[in-house]
């Protein structure tokens, strides 16, 4: 007999096998990715850290924000791998903390829940103080030009600490819309440990939408927070879903029918129904039509019917299977959309993914996507793709993940990780006399454990480079919508 056909076979065999995506096969310790996903948020802090500070390669910072105001402005997050405080996803980075412990808080450990509290509560307590002066709310500290013209540790700050604030009648629907729909959502958070914490949320929250829905307008369109806020955040989308936004949890966490009648009311003039397939910081509505599907599904308010139509729709574009399927895919899996941060993504709609499952499961339903109906299952699966390819099931065999796994990125675009920390170095180190930590090839001295970068390249491919901050970047609202999702698979690895 002929060996030949057999060979070819042979080859052919091994080729494939070399070929496939075994990536997809390896196991997962969710709870440790949870646990380091919470951790993060103690390395992005600003302010006077406390004494069980565990991040112990950060010190104080940002001690005099709001000086210049004669306020009181320390705390809060640097939102990335630089030293401004930018309160636009600030808040939404809280919104979404909260919204991780309102629907999967029940299935953390409890030290992992206490945690995500301690985590929201240091965004809370500063978002507070933005919305602590009557018709004013302050939406950003520190010049983002002279900061990003520096590589310097954030106990080095040197560069001005500018505070950036809106004055009634001047608009800010964004910022104040996003930071309504974060304390009403850490209201909820809070209400069965600190019931009084709680109150105090939501009486400012009201406040914050007030403000936000009496001066309609973009927070960045205003001349004298443009500079500042632009390119980086501004408001790219518009503010009408952050009112809807800032309704809608306003609503679910007060039961107050006057939201009810907000959302019905204005969800055509308001854009609702433009069915914009997208969520992050600066485009809510994805995220509201799944928050307000749970009262149509679980409430019976078939008045708001129109937002989980949207809803469905939008889960539709996420299955490879249906006829409506058109969001982007890498090679590899990963939910693509072009620009920087590209994970963001990938965790704000796994997020969606996995709440919507769930709001479908308590009530039986699944969802009607023309030639195939979609259940919990399925939404389930196309999360655990996202976050299994995040945590290394990927053609880099790498995790995204710093921290996590043995492969992950050791050159991120992160000043107080890539530079000797205040403890190792006291030595003041001046705004260019980073740039040789910047410049170098080295791993960052201190490890960001949890932090996630922005990811790879459409084509899966990911150069560890300090330099290419859009790949390399870690931000608080990547990781903040990720906690959730990862309580939910850490107390269901195998779920059906």
């Amino acid at each position: 007999m002929n060996n030949l056909p057999r060979i070819h076979y042979f080859l052919l065999l091994t080729t494939l096998l070399t070929q496939l995506p075994l990536f997809q096969s390896s196991y997962h310790e969710y709870q440790e990715a949870l646990s380091k996903s919470i951790l993060f948020f103690e390395g992005q802090r600003s302010g006077y850290l406390p004494q069980d500070q565990r991040v112990t390669w950060r010190a104080n910072s940002g001690l005099s924000d709001g000086w210049t105001y004669n306020t009181e402005l320390t705390g809060g997050y640097y939102d990335a791998g630089d030293n401004v405080k930018f309160g636009f996803p600030m808040a939404f980075t809280t919104t979404m903390l909260s919204w991780s412990v309102i629907e999967f808080g029940d299935l953390m450990p409890p030290n992992e829940l206490r945690n995500s509290l301690v985590a929201i509560r240091w965004a809370t307590d500063y978002l507070l103080k933005t919305v602590s002066q009557p018709n004013r709310i302050f939406v950003q500290v520190g010049d983002p030009h002279a900061d990003h013209n520096c590589w310097e540790r954030p106990e080095d700050m040197d560069t001005p600490r500018t505070v950036y604030a809106v004055d009634a009648p001047n608009p800010a629907s964004d910022v104040a819309g996003e930071t309504a729909a974060a304390l009403a959502a850490s209201s909820m958070a809070f209400r069965s440990s600190d019931p009084g914490y709680a109150e105090t949320l939501l009486r400012n929250a009201i406040k914050a939408f007030q403000f936000a829905d009496s001066y309609r307008g973009a927070y960045s369109d205003n001349s004298n927070i443009r500079d500042g806020a632009c390119p980086f955040y501004c408001d790219f989308d518009g503010y009408q879903d952050e009112l809807l936004w800032g309704a809608a949890w306003l609503r679910r966490a007060s039961s107050d029918d006057t939201y009810l009648s907000y959302l019905q009311n204005n969800g055509k003039t308001l854009g609702a129904d433009d069915n914009i397939n997208e969520f992050g910081w600066d485009n809510k509505h994805a995220g509201l039509n799944v928050l307000v599907s749970k009262e149509v599904l679980e409430g019976n308010m078939y008045s708001l019917q129109s937002y989980k139509a949207s809803a469905d729709s939008f889960m539709c574009t996420l299955i490879p299977e249906s006829s409506s399927s058109h969001i982007e895919y890498s090679p590899g899996g990963l939910i693509y959309k072009p620009g920087g941060s590209n994970l963001q993504h990938a965790t704000t709609i796994s997020f969606l993914l996995v709440a919507y499952a769930n709001y479908l499961e308590r009530t039986s339903q699944a969802v009607n996507c023309g030639n195939v109906n979609v259940g919990p299952y399925s939404l389930r699966q196309q999360a655990k793709r996202q976050v299994d390819y995040i945590l290394g099931d990927n053609p880099m065999g790498l995790s995204y993940m710093v921290g996590y796994s043995d492969h992950y990125p050791q050159r991120i675009h992160h000043r107080g990780s890539s530079l000797p920390s205040v403890k190792d170095h006291p030595e003041f180190i001046a705004c260019k006399e980073g740039s040789v930590y910047f410049n170098s090839s080295n791993p960052n001295p201190n490890v960001h454990v949890g932090a996630i970068v922005g990811g790879p390249s459409q084509d899966d491919s990911y150069d560890d480079n300090r330099d290419d901050f859009r790949k390399s970047e870690p931000t608080t609202y990547i990781n903040a919508p990720f906690v959730g999702v990862l309580a939910y698979f850490a107390a269901n690895p195998n779920f059906s």
